[in-house]
C-alpha cells in the first residue's frame, strides 16, 4: 500500500480537481474510537461509565494544547430516550483566522496534577461582582442577585434592566442545567429567549466551575467570553471550567466535540474546507486517542476485525447553511438519492457488520416494498419545483430518507440537519450525513472515502442526474452482498469521476477498493487459487421491537452468516470442470471476470450458531462449514471453516495486532487434500439459491 504522503498528495490532487469545477464543498466527520482490549460494558455496548469520561477529557487536552487561545467547554450533551440525565459533551472552540478566542485563566483539563491541587479557592461570589462591572463597562446592563444567590450574574444586551427579583422571576435560581433532563429536541433557555442572561459560577474542588447561558450570535457569545476572562483575572482566579448551553456557530468558528456513545468515544470534527486539512485533523485525533490506548477497530478472539462499535459517519455541506451545496443546487439531493440507488456498493463495501432494513443506515430502497415508486414520484414531483425551498426539498425527501419506523436518524443519506424545522437550530444546518460506513481502520483511509463522496456530491452538483431509480429487488441482497460485485460496482463509479475529471488518484483508490479485513482463507489446491471472503449479511431485529427502540441498542439475530467463494486458475488451465459442494449439494458457480482474468464464484448462507434468541428456534448450528472442491483429473480437496480455533482450544487472548488476527483468521480454515471424488451430487431445492447466493439453512 502507498505510503501516508502519498495519500496526502493524493487528496491535494482532489481538493484541486473539486476547486477547478467551482465547488465549495466543507466536509466533516464522526470519528469513533473504542479500547479494543477492554471488554467491560462502556465500551462493548454502554455509552456511559467507568472510566470514559477520563479519557475523553485527557483527549481534549491534548487537542487544546496544540490550539492555544481556543475555549474548552464542557456543555450539556444530547438526551436520549432512557437515560436519566444528558450525556457529557467536551468542545474545543476557536476562530478559523487564527485569533484567541479565550484569554483567561487555562481550563481545568490542562492543568499539571500539581497545579489542579492548589486550586480549591472560594471566589464565586467576588466573581461574580467582577463579571458584572465587566459586562457595565461594555455596554451592557448587568446586575448580581442578593444572597444567597450572589454567585449569580444576570445581563441583558439592550438598554432594559434586568429582573433580579426572583419572586418575579423564578427562572433566576434555576437549577444547573447538567443534572436536569432534557424536554424536546434539543436543551432550551427559556430566559435567554426573552432577552435575559444568567451566568451562574460555583466553587468546585477543580476550580471556579461557570455556567453559560444559551447565546444566539457568535459575536455575542465572543463578548461575553472576553467579559469572563477579564473578571477572572481581576478575581485571580487560578483554574475555570466553562460549562452551560453549546456555543452558537458560524463560519467564523470551529467547534469540535468529543462525547460518548454505545462502545465508543465519538469525535463531531469541526468541518475543513479541503480534504487535506480533513487528514490533517484526523491524524491529530488519531495520536490523542492512540496516547489514551483507543483505537478505530476490535480484533475479536477468532481473529475477526471489526470497526470501532460507533461507525465513522462523513457529513457534507457548506461553511453555513446559506452556502451548503444541497441548498445552493436544488437538484443536488435528488441526484445524490438516484445515484446511490444505483451504486449499492456506496452502501455496503465499507458499511458496519449489520446492514439492512433494521440497521442503523437503510438504504430507501430497504424500506417498505412501497417506497420506491412513491420515491420515484416525490422525485420527478421536486424536479417540476423551480427553486425548491430548503423545507420544500426537506419535506419532500426526508419521509424516504429514514427507516421502516420513520426515523430519520436511521438513514443511509442522512438529512436531519439539512431543514429540518423539528429539531430546532441543529436541524437547519445544510448537513448531509452518510451513515452506512464503518469507522475505517486509520486516518488515511478514512480521508481517502471523504474524498470519494465529496468527489461524487461534486460531480452531481456540476453534471444533475435523472435517471429513473432501480428496483434491484432480490438482486440487491444476493449479488450485492458479495464482495466482488460490491468492488465491480465502485469500479463503476470511479470510472464516472475519472470521466468527469474528478477521478481518484491511485493512493485513494487503493484505500476505497481494498476489503482486506473480509479475506478468510487464501490458499493453492494444485493449480487452482482459492479464496474465501465474509461476505455481507442482513441481521433482522427481534424479539420487542417497539419497546427496544426506546433503548440505546436493539437486539438483533445475527447468527447467519455469508461467504463468498472466489476461485481462478493459477496458470494457464481451465477452470472448467472444478465443482464446488457442500454435503450433497452441488452449488452452482458464476463466470466471471476481473483484473487478474477469469474466475468462478458463489455465496454461500448458513447459521453460524445458535443465539439466545432470534429467528428460527429449531435450526441448528451449521458450523464448522465443510466445502468440497474437486476436478476429475486434479483431485479433491476440503475446506473447513471453522467459527473458533479448529480444535476447540481457547485463545489465549485478544490478538495483540492485526497480523495476529489475519493469522487466527486464517488458521479457522483448514485444507485438506482427500481421496477419490465426492459422492454423488445433487443441485440445491430451487427456495434455497438465489440470483448469487445458495442459503444453506434449507439442507
Amino acid at each position: 500500500m502507498d505510503s501516508v504522503d502519498d495519500v496526502m498528495q493524493a487528496l491535494a490532487a482532489h481538493d484541486e480537481a473539486v476547486e477547478r469545477c467551482g465547488r465549495t464543498i466543507w466536509v466533516g466527520a464522526e470519528p469513533t474510537y473504542t479500547d479494543r482490549n477492554s471488554e467491560t460494558p462502556q465500551w462493548l455496548f454502554n455509552a456511559l461509565g467507568d472510566d470514559k469520561l477520563q479519557r475523553g477529557q485527557r483527549m481534549l487536552k491534548r487537542i487544546a494544547e496544540a490550539n492555544p487561545g481556543a475555549a474548552v467547554l464542557h456543555c450539556v450533551g444530547r438526551q436520549y430516550s432512557g437515560e436519566p440525565c444528558p450525556r457529557w459533551s467536551l468542545g474545543l472552540y476557536l476562530r478559523r483566522d487564527g485569533h484567541p478566542i479565550w484569554q483567561g485563566p487555562p481550563d481545568v483539563l490542562l492543568l499539571d496534577a500539581d497545579d489542579a491541587n492548589q486550586t480549591t479557592v472560594a471566589m464565586s461570589e467576588s466573581f461574580a461582582a467582577a463579571l458584572t462591572t465587566v459586562l457595565n463597562s461594555i455596554g451592557l446592563t448587568a446586575a448580581t442577585l442578593d444572597a444567597p444567590l450572589a454567585n449569580r450574574v444576570v445581563f441583558r444586551t439592550d438598554d432594559a434592566a434586568p429582573v433580579t427579583d426572583v419572586t418575579e422571576q423564578p427562572l433566576l435560581k434555576r437549577p444547573s442545567l447538567h443534572g436536569e433532563q432534557v424536554e424536546g429536541a434539543e436543551v432550551t433557555d427559556s430566559l435567554a429567549d426573552s432577552g435575559t442572561y444568567l451566568v451562574v459560577a460555583s466553587d468546585t474542588d477543580e476550580g471556579l466551575r461557570i455556567e453559560l447561558p444559551r447565546v444566539r450570535s457568535v459575536d455575542e457569545f465572543e463578548r461575553l467570553l472576553s467579559a469572563v476572562s477579564t473578571a477572572a483575572r481581576q478575581s485571580e482566579v487560578p483554574a475555570i471550567l466553562l460549562s452551560g448551553f453549546p456555543p452558537p456557530v458560524d463560519s467564523t468558528v470551529a467547534w469540535t466535540t468529543i462525547t460518548p456513545d454505545p462502545a465508543v468515544i465519538e469525535v463531531n470534527m469541526a468541518p475543513v474546507g479541503s480534504a487535506t486539512d480533513l487528514l490533517a485533523r484526523l491524524r491529530e485525533l488519531a495520536a490523542a486517542a492512540d496516547d489514551e490506548g483507543l483505537a478505530t477497530y476490535r480484533l475479536q478472539y477468532n481473529g475477526v476485525e471489526s470497526d470501532s462499535g460507533g461507525g465513522g459517519h462523513i457529513t457534507f455541506g457548506g461553511i453555513d447553511p446559506s452556502s451548503s451545496p444541497f441548498l445552493t443546487e436544488p437538484s443536488l439531493l435528488s441526484s445524490l438519492v438516484r445515484y446511490f440507488n444505483r451504486h449499492p456498493s456506496l452502501s455496503y463495501l465499507h458499511a458496519v457488520d449489520s446492514v439492512g432494513s433494521d440497521s442503523q443506515a437503510p438504504r430507501v430502497d430497504e424500506t417498505l416494498s412501497q417506497a420506491l415508486p412513491e420515491l420515484s414520484l416525490a422525485l420527478e414531483l421536486l424536479s417540476r419545483v423551480e427553486n425548491p425551498l430548503p423545507e420544500t426539498i426537506w419535506g419532500t425527501l426526508a419521509p424516504f430518507l429514514s427507516d421502516p419506523s420513520g426515523n430519520s436518524h436511521r438513514a443511509e443519506i442522512n438529512i436531519e440537519k439539512l431543514a429540518n424545522p423539528y429539531l430546532g437550530g441543529r436541524g437547519r444546518l445544510g448537513l448531509v450525513e452518510f451513515r452506512a460506513l464503518r469507522m475505517a481502520a486509520d486516518p488515511e483511509t478514512m480521508a481517502s472515502l471523504a474524498a470519494l463522496f465529496r468527489a461524487i456530491v461534486a460531480m452531481l452538483a456540476e453534471y444533475p442526474t435523472s435517471e429513473p431509480l432501480i428496483d434491484w429487488g432480490e438482486s440487491l441482497h444476493q449479488r450485492f452482498s458479495l464482495p466482488y460485485y460490491l468492488q465491480r460496482d465502485l469500479q463503476e463509479v470511479l470510472a464516472d469521476l475519472e470521466s468527469h475529471e474528478l477521478g481518484l488518484a491511485g493512493p485513494l483508490v487503493e484505500r476505497v477498493l481494498c476489503d482486506r479485513h473480509r479475506l478468510l482463507k487464501a490458499c493453492e489446491l494444485g493449480p487452482l487459487r482459492v479464496e474465501l471472503r465474509r461476505a455481507v449479511e442482513f441481521w433482522p431485529l427481534v424479539g420487542d421491537v417497539a419497546t427496544q427502540e426506546r433503548g440505546g441498542s436493539r437486539l438483533i439475530d445475527s447468527s447467519t452468516s455469508r461467504i463468498e467463494i472466489r476461485m481462478r486458475s493459477a496458470g494457464p488451465e481451465s477452470l472448467d470442470d472444478w465443482t464446488v459442494s457442500v454435503g450433497e449439494w452441488l452449488i452452482p458457480l458464476h463466470e466471471e471476470t476481473d483484473d487478474e482474468g477469469a474466475l468462478r464464484l458463489s455465496g454461500l448462507r448458513y447459521r453460524s450458531f445458535v443465539p439466545l434468541g432470534g429467528l428460527h428456534p429449531t435450526l441448528g448450528a451449521q458450523s464448522p462449514l465443510t466445502l468440497t472442491l474437486s476436478h476429475p483429473s486434479e483431485g479433491t480437496w476440503q475446506i473447513t471453516l471453522h467459527e473458533w480455533h479448529p480444535l476447540g482450544e481457547p485463545y489465549p487472548g485478544l490478538p495483540s495486532t492485526i497480523d495476529e488476527a489475519r493469522e487466527r483468521r486464517a488458521a479457522r480454515c483448514v485444507v485438506k487434500k482427500i481421496d477419490g471424488p465426492p459422492a454423488a451430487l445433487t443441485p440445491p431445492p430451487a427456495e434455497a439459491v438465489g440470483k448469487c447466493v445458495v442459503d444453506l439453512r434449507w439442507q
